[in-house]
């Protein structure tokens, strides 16, 4: 029998705020366990949330940027469950009312373009966390990300292959960055990924039991638990067993989902609006106040890179992934004089690679983009070789000197006079009158002896192309 895999995603991304959603908390990563979680975070008997502004108005650029209905008019509701890093015993979310309505989503995935429905995106507050090391045992609960404000993102059941849902979640990973409005980092939980799959027979038009893969933080991750579980869950079938309806966990270590809990449907619950909160409206004004601030989006400016730089559509696909890359291109080919594909080379090679070496993002490159539109325009220009570029790069990346600079006081400009190189071509070929005969015999492969030789006397600044060119007309005259 064949099988058609069915998947859901439900991501959620934190929202750059610089205090929670209902607090004035601090959401800074990375603080002591227990020191940024206020009363009304712990909900305290006598304290009472106020929303933050800021959550909304980001909430509402999403919404706007995936062409989805921004509802006028929305609820907070109380979702009631008992965890222990949930201290209220309930937490703020949206139900029935939530702020972003139905919008969708391209991707693109083996060359196909496909659109991906979004059901919803609802703004909510986070719980905290459970800790299970080093505690003899014992649980620890760290309540400092209680409260921080989340846009949960709800997908159509549109996805049919792990390569799409990872294509979803890049896209929507590169968008969220744009916008400004999530810093994106999934290691330290600031965009991450419920992933709901289920698995029916090919043509088969009602749905699978589903089984939700809860808190997958890299792409990796959800590539192989998709994989895994739908794998599970076609040998459960063809077993004669069923797939059970629950909440999974994906253990990275031996490649394998777990049960974690059975899956609660929403009236468990027991979701109902929240007494504290007024519903949140949004005027027409704050729309358009929102839209005017809406960047280039990553498609427009992949399509525009490709029209105005010439790029291919891999290319231009790599240089847009984020906003702060695609800002650097831009900048660098303005200080290359326009030099746009060799721009690109270098920025998806030589400072790819240092950056990489270096655990740095393109925010943090010690080569600034005019730096190294510079370097490119020295290439250009034919000062200096590719392969002499790299050694300058190199001097660059550790330093603030400009190419300029380190080609004038490294002697490393390219020798491009015709005369000089003739000098040194007639002479190595009176030194070598055995492999100039060979040469002329048919064995063409001298020529290599020679590029060689002379590279090797000029330290690599001989201009390739001229040497080559006056090189093989003395060898064949």
């Amino acid at each position: 029998m064949q099988w058609e895999t069915v998947i859901g995603l439900e991501i959620h991304a934190q929202l750059a705020t610089q205090s929670k959603i209902f607090s004035g908390a601090s959401v800074a990563y990375g603080a002591e366990p227990n020191t940024q979680a206020c009363a009304v975070d712990l909900g305290l008997p006598g304290t009472l949330p106020v929303l933050n502004e800021q959550a909304v108005r980001f909430a509402v650029k999403f919404g706007l940027a995936i062409d989805a209905h921004i509802a006028p008019y929305s609820v907070f509701a109380r979702k009631n469950y008992f965890y222990p890093d949930l201290p209220k015993g309930y937490q703020i979310s949206q139900f029935d009312l939530p702020i972003v309505g139905l919008g969708e989503i391209d991707i693109i995935v083996d060359g196909d373009t496909r659109t991906i429905g979004v059901t919803r995106a609802h703004l909510e507050e986070d719980a905290g966390k459970s800790l299970h090391e080093d505690y003899h045992g014992m649980t620890g609960v760290d309540l400092n990300r209680a409260g921080t404000p989340l846009l949960e993102i709800v997908s159509e059941p549109d996805m049919r292959s792990a390569a799409e849902a990872v294509a979803y979640v890049k896209t929507l990973h590169s968008l969220v960055q744009y916008l400004e409005i999530c810093d994106g980092n999934m290691q330290e939980g600031s965009f991450r990924c419920d992933v709901n799959v289920s698995v029916r027979p090919k043509g088969q038009e009602e749905f699978g039991t589903r089984a939700e893969i809860k808190n997958l933080n890299s792409f990796r991750f959800i590539e192989k638990a998709i994989a895994h579980e739908v794998e599970r869950q076609i040998d459960l079938i063809e077993s004669g067993q069923k797939v059970v309806q629950e909440t999974r966990l994906y253990d990275a270590n031996k490649d394998e989902t777990r049960s974690m809990r059975s899956k609660e449907e929403a009236n468990d619950y027991r979701y109902f609006p929240d007494p504290d909160l007024l519903p949140v409206e949004i005027s027409a004004e704050l729309l358009a106040e929102m839209r005017a601030e809406l960047p280039e989006l990553p498609a427009a400016k992949k399509s525009r890179f490709q029209q105005q730089y010439q790029l291919s559509e891999y290319d231009a696909a790599v240089l847009t992934v984020q906003r702060g890359l695609a800002d650097y291109y831009e900048q660098a080919v303005a200080s290359a004089g326009g030099e746009a594909k060799l721009v690109a080379n270098w920025l998806m090679g030589e400072l790819s690679a240092a950056l990489n070496k270096s655990s740095c993002d393109i925010s943090q490159s010690p080569v600034s983009a005019e730096r190294l539109g510079g370097l490119v325009s020295r290439i250009a220009d034919q000062t200096i070789s590719g392969k002499i570029a790299k050694q300058v790069f190199e001097l660059m990346w550790s330093s603030d000197d400009s190419a300029d600079d380190i080609i004038e006081r490294e002697g490393l400009k390219q020798i491009s006079d015709s005369g000089e190189l003739e000098k040194m071509i007639d002479q190595l070929m009176a030194q070598n009158v055995a492999q100039v005969e060979q040469f002329r015999a048919g064995k063409t492969k001298m020529m290599g002896f020679f590029v060689g030789q002379l590279m090797k006397q000029t330290q690599g600044k001989a201009n390739p192309q001229e040497l080559n060119k006056l090189l093989l007309a003395k060898l064949n005259a």
